[in-house]
């Protein structure tokens, strides 16, 4: 594989993603490779945004807000981009937070349904 240029199938398998997802992401615009006749390459750019689009799938943002915050370093530069960063991670921070709180109530709810439930089993029939 070359380091500065990839093909459709390597970076498929660089970044573990299916040829329908990659597909996806050049028809919304996320990615934007090279092409010579039917043959696409991705350069360092492309393959710079597919590892920021994975991470921020990973952290739980949306391809549409993802897609806007790599269209601000297009049209407004690296600053503006980084403090947009900001203020969507501690947005997502947020919500990560309120969904592990309410993963511990569900938690707690489960194991305590399932304990009284093994302690009636235990218990002798009358």
């Amino acid at each position: 594989m070359s380091e500065t240029r990839l093909n459709f199938k390597e970076m498929c398998a660089r970044f573990d993603v299916t040829p329908r997802t990659l597909r996806y992401y050049e028809y919304i615009e996320l990615l934007q490779p090279e092409k010579d006749g039917r043959a696409r390459f991705y350069g360092p750019r492309e393959i710079a945004r597919m590892t920021l689009i994975l991470r921020g799938r990973r952290f739980g943002f949306g391809l549409e807000e993802i897609r806007q915050w790599l269209l601000i370093y297009q049209q407004k530069g690296t600053r503006p981009q980084l403090e947009a960063w900001i203020e969507m991670a501690d947005r997502q921070l947020g919500e990560l937070t309120r969904q592990r709180a309410e993963l511990d109530v569900t938690i707690a709810d489960l194991q305590a349904l399932r304990d009284s439930t093994a302690a009636e089993l235990a218990a002798p029939e009358s």
